[in-house]
Formats: C-alpha cells, sequence, structure tokens
C-alpha cells in the first residue's frame, strides 16, 4: 500500500453482504438501521468498496460483526472477507469479528485468522455482540490480541442498529459505555484501543479515558461531523490530535458526505492530515522506518 499516495484512511468500513449474499444482520435489523441512517445502499460487496475506495485515492480499514450468539445470525466469514482485501491490498486492510461468547474457540480463530489470512486487527460490539466487554470471560481474547500487538475497535454510545424497533431489538445500550474500556486499557496496557463514534450519551467519559490511557484513540465515524460535540472538536483539535481517526461507518454514511462537513469544523490546517491519514498510518503500522 502507497501510503504516500493516499488522501486519507478510514478506519470504519463495513463488510455487510458476501460475495454470495448473506448479509450480516437479521433482515429486520438491517432495514431498522439503513431507515436510521438514511442509507440508500446497504449491500455494496467488499469488491464494490474497493472500487469506491481506490476512486478516490483513500484506504479502508474493513470488517464485518460475528454477532451470532445474541442474533441468531451466522455471520459472513472472516476469511471471506480478508480475501477480498488481499484481492485489493493497494486499498483495503482486512480486520476481523469473533464472537466472544465462543470463548476458546474464539481465541483460537483470532490466533488462525492473524496467522493465516493477515488479518490486522479485530472487532467488538458489545451492544449487539450482548456482553460486556469489562467481562472477565473475554480477558482471554484480549490477552491473545495483546500479545499478537492487534488494535481492536470498540463500538460505543448508542447504536443505530435496532433503533426504531421494538425493545431496540433487544439490544443493550449500556454495553457500549467507553468506561467499562477503561478496564481494559488499565489491565492490558500494550493493547491498542479504538472507541468507534462519538460516544453519545457518554461523551465525556470517552474523551476522558482517552486522555488518560496512552494505549486509547476514538474514531469519529458514524455521525457527520456537523453533528459532532464541541467538546470533541475541541480536543480533537488539540489533546487529542494526535489520537483521532478519521471513520465513515460506510456504507451507511459515505466518506464524500463526511469529508464534506469535515471540512467547515473549525480545525487548524496542520491537524487534518493527522486525523484523516497520519494518525492512522502510525496505529497500523503502515508508516515506512526511517532510512527505508
Amino acid at each position: 500500500m502507497d501510503v504516500d499516495r493516499l488522501t486519507a484512511i478510514d478506519m470504519h468500513v463495513h463488510a455487510e453482504i458476501s460475495d454470495e449474499g448473506h448479509t450480516s444482520l437479521p433482515d429486520h435489523l438491517l432495514a431498522a438501521s439503513g431507515a436510521h441512517f438514511s442509507a440508500r445502499d446497504r449491500s455494496p460487496t467488499v469488491d464494490e468498496t474497493a472500487a469506491y475506495y481506490r476512486e478516490r485515492d483513500m484506504a479502508a480499514v474493513v470488517f464485518t460483526v460475528d454477532a451470532e450468539h445474541a442474533t441468531g445470525r451466522a455471520p459472513i466469514a472472516n476469511e471471506a472477507v480478508a480475501e477480498s482485501c488481499a484481492r485489493n491490498a493497494d486499498v483495503l486492510i482486512p480486520f476481523g469479528s469473533v464472537d466472544p461468547w465462543r470463548g476458546a474457540a474464539a481465541v483460537a480463530a483470532i490466533r488462525r485468522l492473524a496467522a493465516d489470512h493477515g488479518v490486522r486487527g479485530f472487532k467488538f460490539h458489545p451492544s449487539l455482540q450482548a456482553f460486556d466487554p469489562s467481562d472477565r470471560m473475554a480477558y482471554p481474547l484480549y490477552e491473545a490480541l495483546e500479545e499478537l500487538r492487534l488494535p481492536v475497535v470498540f463500538h460505543t454510545g448508542q447504536t443505530g442498529i435496532g433503533a426504531g424497533v421494538p425493545g431496540g431489538g433487544g439490544i443493550r445500550l449500556k454495553h457500549s459505555n467507553p468506561m467499562l474500556l477503561d478496564d481494559l486499557a488499565a489491565d492490558f496496557p500494550g493493547l491498542t484501543i479504538v472507541m468507534a463514534h462519538p460516544s453519545f450519551p457518554w461523551q465525556e467519559e470517552a474523551l476522558a479515558v482517552a486522555v488518560h490511557k496512552p494505549s486509547v484513540y476514538i474514531d469519529l465515524s458514524g455521525w457527520s461531523p456537523k453533528y459532532f460535540p464541541p467538546l470533541l472538536v475541541k480536543y480533537a483539535g488539540s489533546l487529542l490530535k494526535h489520537k483521532v481517526l478519521f471513520g465513515s461507518d460506510y456504507p451507511l454514511i459515505t466518506p464524500d458526505r463526511w469529508l464534506a462537513d469535515f471540512a467547515d469544523l473549525d480545525l487548524k490546517p496542520e491537524v487534518r492530515p493527522l486525523i484523516l491519514k497520519e494518525n492512522a498510518a502510525r496505529l497500523l503500522g503502515l508508516l515506512r522506518s526511517e532510512g527505508g
């Protein structure tokens, strides 16, 4: 991947449909989240996503979410996502997802996906996967991820999945409070944690964790920047300028829309390239070492 050529690195892109047409969410949750975000196209394949980002000289971190225990829906295969990313390695970076309720099998899957399929990190969605990320039952997963030096993205804050469905589709928002990740950051200081999204209604908690814990970052996906809380913008341009990352949540929000609204934020010119590319390139190990 030619990082110098890229205009941006999107840290948060979903693979929501397989090449065979299998979707990552049950139909009722897929429809509800599409309505919540007014998303026009929920079904680009990974290859189509690659073409979209290639046209824009951007790279993207791509993942699905394995929430079979909570939803009963078989996931899109991590191996298939990784293979599609490998075909498009000039613009796509594969992350994996494992259901934490699978225990030792999930740990084995993490190791296998990293060793055999080139997966560069993992994504968890505590509300959708129905687990408290600070629960000790998930600690063996974090031990493996820390050992392998693989970054982890956690959904935080309210989720559009289940929004408007009776009972929210049974999805509990409390599992995505960013303060739950503070335990992880304290107990696994070598684990790089990315808190995804402006963490409504816990934005101040997210900022506090990111300021306090050196290994914790924030991606700005899932919201148009014009709706960002002023405090988040202030921290992104100052104390956290090296720890905030561009993310869109494509295909729910397009990078075109996100970037157009990002241009209107009150940020210093030198901060913008940090958020759009340089912080992510450093976190993902994409920067060339000095002298080569």
